[in-house]
């Protein structure tokens, strides 16, 4: 007897490139299946790099600018695929920073910025990043365990 694959899932969602647009579909999105039945440990990768994710083409991509960011996520047990898209600016020379980090002097104080691509990259697997017809598309996949 053979087992049927589960079936895929899609969450799509829309949403305002605004700080409070971001912050109520983060909300949305951990609120949605299947999403919300994942681990504490998972739901908390999947919402650190979207985050991240969503907060830097607010302030990088727009840049104070009115635009929209379509979120897609699919999910096939273990794996889920992620897929964000925006109109904003080109990344730099159009391609991901590398997210390595600086070296940092206990005795100093500690930078503001610059750990989210490092924290993007480790906590996810194959990101990639294109650009295409002005419109700048980020795929990556979390393991769900």
């Amino acid at each position: 007897m053979t087992v049927p694959p589960a079936p895929r899932v899609w969450v799509k969602l829309r949403l305002a490139a605004d700080p409070q647009a971001i912050r109520d579909g983060l909300c949305q999105l951990m609120a949605a299946t299947p999403l919300c039945d994942l681990s504490d440990d998972v739901r908390g990768s999947i919402q650190i790099v979207l985050a991240e994710v969503l907060n830097n083409i607010v302030e990088h991509a727009y840049a104070g600018s009115a635009g929209y960011i379509d979120v897609k996520i699919d999910y096939e047990h273990p794996t889920l695929s992620f897929e964000v898209t925006d109109t904003g600016h080109a990344m730099p020379s159009d391609r991901l920073p590398g997210g390595e980090l600086a070296m940092i002097d206990a005795r100093t104080d500690l930078p503001e910025g610059g750990f989210g691509w490092s924290m993007i990259r480790s906590l996810t697997q194959g990101l990639i990043y294109t650009r295409r017809s002005g419109r700048n598309t980020l795929e990556f996949w979390i393991e769900a365990g």
